[in-house]
């Protein structure tokens, strides 16, 4: 074949080469904002410009939980030794409200200083791709996944014990990862009792399912309320926002609205505050 034929066939050749190949990486502005969402094919940062968070002070009952994760929190913004932390207990407890309202701390704390990034449970094995395009920045992230947690077959797990412990590389000193779960093990009781029951060696199987909660340094317990901190949160969002209404109006009502809901929690005291300043006709500012 002369030079003349080999030379536009070749070129073709190189441009199919080329729309099969992935296209190279996004930038990631990690400045755009102080919060993001992780969204990956193809790999970004989304900005947030308004999280959707409860003021700090307004978190009642959790002031143990608080000030352990605050002051982690601080300590990883300061560039100083933390942990990986799991949020897990009851539903509508604050966990996640607590992960956010921290944030919001250290950004008044230290301006630019630390990220807040949202990853979806069903993109966890993505989280490789996502501490190599984060490692080496200047600035600090909290990678946060709310509500994680696995099912039967599920081997998802797999990848986030190997990226809270970091593999060879180590995890990046500039990442934490935070997560909630209604879960202390991150699966489900029969999961782990049937791997109990089938395995050769029950000991060794639940060990492997067990040990990924092992890989948070901070575990926080969240519980349902008592009447007394369930009141507390009721009024304190009633002050807050400038409700008018009688104290012992409130208490009734706001017992009525956790009998009917079944039960008290931090998220009961959010919806009833949100239905009564609708009542009222107080926007909630």
């Amino acid at each position: 074949m002369s030079p003349e034929t080999l030379l536009p066939l070749l070129t073709r050749i190189a441009a199919a080469l080329e729309r099969l190949a992935p296209p190279p990486p996004l930038p990631l502005d990690v400045t755009a904002a102080d919060a993001f969402v992780w969204h990956p094919d193809p790999d970004r940062l989304e900005p947030v410009p308004a999280v959707n968070r409860v003021d700090i002070v307004l978190l009642q009952g959790v002031e143990r939980q608080r000030d352990i994760l605050l002051d982690n929190t601080r300590r990883f913004a300061a560039g100083l030794p933390a942990n990986n932390a799991l949020l897990w207990g009851a539903r509508g407890t604050g966990k996640s409200s607590l992960v956010k309202s921290v944030h919001a701390v250290i950004c008044q704390e230290r301006p630019a200083e630390l990220a807040l990034v949202e990853i979806q449970r069903e993109d966890i094995p993505t989280l490789p791709r996502l501490l190599t395009r984060l490692k080496g920045e200047r600035r600090r992230f909290v990678l946060f996944c709310d509500d994680l947690s696995f099912d039967h077959d599920d081997a998802h797990y797999k990848s986030l014990k190997a990226v809270l412990d970091g593999g060879i590389e180590g995890r990046p000193d500039n990442v934490v990862f935070y997560a909630t779960s209604n879960r202390r093990h991150l699966m489900p009781r029969d999961m782990i009792e049937n791997e109990r029951s089938t395995a050769i060696n029950p000991a060794e199987a639940v060990e492997e399912k067990v040990s990924l909660s092992d890989r948070f340094g901070l575990w926080l317990g969240f519980h349902n309320c008592d009447q007394d901190a369930y009141f507390a949160m009721i009024e304190g969002y009633a002050r807050h926002y400038g409700l008018d209404i009688p104290a012992d109006r409130l208490r009734a009502e706001a017992v009525e609205w956790s009998v009917t809901r079944g039960s008290r929690s931090g998220r009961v005291a959010w919806q009833f505050i949100q239905d009564l300043a609708g009542r009222l006709g107080t926007p909630l500012r």
